[in-house]
């Protein structure tokens, strides 16, 4: 994994620390909650909003365990500010209404997501069919995200005649894809030219909603580099 590939991944994980935190008032569709960046709370993450329900208790000791809980919808994060952080709220369909003092989080276990074939905006022609790999290994490597193989998601693309692109305009087509494996998240890698320099830009698609989230980029190639640049992913020439 190169050092470039390895830093836009901590960006990623950058994005899902594990919070949780309380609804403190709401506008309509506008939740208000209790999570500053002190806490870790920033623009485009999605935390599940949930209910806490009657105490559940092991059937022979009868000592109390938890509490049941009800999901009631999807916090977007759009913005944060020093005291508390907006978002906008989705409700799960024939769920309760969100109240004062109800429950959001981003989950502390590790975050099932899929990396799709990349995505080349450029005229370069470049052979991507690594990076998807590239990415999915480092989502791994993090501990942070469990990653579907790569080569199952392109296959679930092929079996339903999809193309990457959907991902991107198609809220309806992420989710029910999302489904099918069972993830919270695409990870949808694109290659573009900016001003003569190469970037890769990864989106991440939430696969619950349908909502793209957040975006972030690195620079592969400058336009006043040398011309024998390699993109990470390519093998090193040999001697």
């Amino acid at each position: 994994m190169g050092a470039t590939f390895g830093l836009l991944l901590q960006e990623v994980v950058a994005a899902f620390p594990p919070i949780e935190g309380l609804v403190v008032s709401v506008d309509g569709d506008r939740l208000y909650l209790d999570l500053t960046e002190k806490e870790g709370a920033q623009p485009g993450q999605e935390l599940t909003v949930f209910r806490k329900g009657e105490v559940f208790r092991h059937p022979m000791t009868h000592k109390p365990l938890g509490r049941f809980e009800e999901i009631l919808g999807y916090a977007q994060v759009q913005r944060v500010l020093p005291r508390f952080s907006e978002a906008a709220f989705i409700p799960v369909p024939n769920a309760p209404a969100v109240r004062a003092e109800d429950g959001v989080r981003i989950t502390r276990g590790r975050i099932k997501v899929a990396v799709v074939p990349t995505v080349d905006l450029t005229k370069l022609k470049a052979d991507l069919r690594r990076v998807p790999f590239m990415l999915a290994l480092g989502l791994e490597q993090t501990k942070r995200f469990q990653a579907v193989d790569p080569s199952a998601v392109q296959e679930l693309f092929l079996s339903h005649r999809t193309r990457v692109e959907e991902l991107l305009v198609r809220p309806e087509k992420a989710v029910a894809l999302g489904k099918t494996l069972e993830v919270a998240g695409w990870l949808v890698p694109v290659l573009l030219d900016r001003r003569g320099a190469t970037y890769l830009d990864v989106t991440w698609i939430s696969a619950v909603t349908g909502t793209p989230l957040f975006s972030r980029r690195m620079v592969l190639t400058r336009a006043d580099a040398a011309t024998d640049q390699r993109f990470p992913w390519e093998p090193r020439p040999e001697d």
